[in-house]
């Protein structure tokens, strides 16, 4: 299934926790299968780790949780706008596209 959210993407939380709602952050990570997104900075949580070789002290790390895509969206300079997909005139290959301004994205 295509996701109208991509890797690198800067995305407006829109649903979800109070302190996420309304503030914005770049996608790190996309997972299809799950519809869920890695928001950088956004749905903290606190991880519980023992010792290892990467963390030595173990202890409690915050760390970004995934999001699910219904609760995101992108962003085109200051304001969220939908997606649709469309073939483009120039090269013949289907491109992402602003419901709001009709422009291309990326």
């Amino acid at each position: 299934m295509k996701l109208h959210i991509k890797k690198g993407d800067i995305v407006m939380v829109i649903a979800g926790d109070f302190k996420d709602k309304g503030k914005t952050g770049k996608v790190l990570k996309v997972y299809p299968e799950e519809n869920r997104a890695i928001v950088e900075g956004r749905n903290l949580v606190k991880k519980h780790t023992k010792p290892n070789a990467k963390n030595t002290q173990g202890g409690i790390i915050e760390q970004e949780a995934p999001i699910h895509i219904s609760n995101l969206m992108v962003m085109e300079g200051k304001t969220p706008t939908r997606i649709g997909r469309r073939i483009s005139e120039k090269t013949g290959k289907l491109v992402r596209y602003s419901k709001k301004t009709g422009e291309e994205i990326k």
